[in-house]
């Protein structure tokens, strides 16, 4: 089922010039109503006339992160605060929360855009979604719960955690859909096998999972432990929250509301545009948020995009499930290393878990990389020459695909810590 047809379906030429009428309105306002903005443009000689097609994007001047954070707390809003209705902020772990603002229009349209994603994915008014992303100032939960309530679900909303009354709630109210983190799934997983309960008796049949990178490792992990289909949804706080994009059943790629949000790709290390089928930063242009518009905001995910028709019938760009973040690629030795690397080669071993950890520590002028990976029970040796052959047997498969030098630890099943939100995967003890 296609939930709103006549946008998710629109002629590419379509397409652009509504981007380009809504991209024009959009820098005027900020313009007008932003001091931020008009200081940018003006430092670059740029007038909202001069901004007449999505084009003309490149133009503009980048947002980041550091910008929210220096504008704290509501110096980038574009309405009074009288207009504004809600307010999320991130968790801020790494300095001042970033807050995002919504006027009642946007609060609408992020119930629109999750309503698009939930309908992509599968769901439907004839589901019961059990939302365990967290409630709050994070976007996840508020946002599935709104979207799934527009499709006309049955939202129960258990927040995160607390994770012997999620099994409890997915056998007593027979929830059909799960959103959560797609970590947190595999534990309720690993959870639901020690309960004794098998996952096949469930009416379960759909997960919704993101706000952390994942891989198709995981998601065929996933998928063959709850005996479901696990769908990736993308978003982040700052553009609206979940619903920037989503997979459809046939989990090609994640279809952007392209109408609400128009992407790029960019190097990350020289800000240049690059071209649409190669991997680069993603960034996204807010067309019709009132409250926190952004120009060509920086996300530090990597991805790329893909322009052609979906055989499910829409037409919206498609970004590739994203590879990890530029913020979160670590240079081991002049070497690039994501943990969505290890990820992939730890489940392909079968003898290994899921859970994993990265520790990064310098000793003298010479970076280290210790992977901590947990074994599966049936593996777990006393005989020392067992576990040696299997640490070797690790260390090449994960040496082999990130040419760099690494440390096996093998550790017990449940010695890395579980997360109910994003996993925590490194742990960088250089001081760079």
């Amino acid at each position: 089922m296609i939930w709103n047809e006549p946008q998710e379906c629109m002629s590419r030429d379509n397409m652009h010039s509504l981007q380009s009428r809504r991209l024009q309105d959009m820098v005027s306002r900020v313009y007008h109503n932003v001091a931020f903005y008009r200081k940018k443009m003006q430092e670059l000689g740029l007038e909202p006339g001069d901004i007449k097609l999505i084009d003309d994007l490149p133009k503009l001047p980048f947002t980041t992160k550091t910008d929210l954070r220096d504008n704290y707390p509501f110096g980038l809003f574009a309405v009074p605060k009288s207009e504004i209705v809600r307010v999320h902020a991130s968790s801020g772990t790494t300095g001042k929360p970033t807050v995002v603002g919504y006027t009642r229009r946007d609060v609408d349209m992020f119930s629109e855009v999750v309503a698009r994603s939930l309908c992509s994915a599968g769901a439907s008014r004839h589901d019961i979604i059990q939302i365990a992303y967290g409630y709050g100032l994070f976007t996840g939960g508020l946002g599935l719960h709104y979207g799934s309530e527009k499709i006309g679900a049955t939202v129960v909303p258990i927040s995160g955690g607390n994770t012997a009354k999620q099994l409890q709630l997915l056998q007593d109210f027979g929830s059909t859909v799960l959103a959560c983190t797609p970590s947190y799934a595999l534990y309720l997983a690993e959870s639901m096998k020690e309960a004794g309960i098998d996952p096949q008796e469930l009416p379960l049949r759909l997960g919704i999972f993101g706000a952390e990178p994942w891989t198709e490792e995981m998601r065929k992990a996933i998928e063959e432990a709850l005996s479901i289909k696990a769908i990736d949804i993308f978003g982040l706080s700052e553009i609206i929250g979940p619903g920037v994009s989503c997979e459809c059943e046939n989990q090609n790629g994640l279809h952007i509301a392209e109408d609400h949000f128009v992407p790029e790709i960019i190097d990350p290390s020289s800000l240049d545009p690059i071209t649409k089928e190669n991997t680069g930063e993603l960034v996204f242009t807010t067309v019709t948020k009132e409250a926190l518009p952004l120009l060509r905001y920086r996300t530090r995910d990597l991805t790329s995009l893909n322009y052609e028709a979906c055989s499910c019938g829409r037409t919206t760009v498609r970004m590739h499930k994203c590879t990890g973040r530029s913020d979160d690629m670590l240079i081991i030795r002049g070497v690039n290393v994501f943990p969505s690397q290890v990820e992939s080669v730890l489940l392909e071993l079968r003898e290994t878990m899921p859970h994993y950890l990265l520790i990064v520590d310098r000793v003298g002028a010479l970076d280290t990389l210790e992977v901590q990976v947990e074994v599966d029970d049936q593996y777990f040796s006393d005989e020392m020459t067992k576990l040696e052959a299997l640490s070797r047997k690790i260390k090449h498969a994960v040496e082999s695909v990130l040419g760099v030098s690494v440390k096996i630890k093998l550790v017990e099943h449940k010695t890395i810590q579980r997360s109910e939100g994003k996993a925590q995967r490194i742990i960088d003890k250089r001081k760079l």
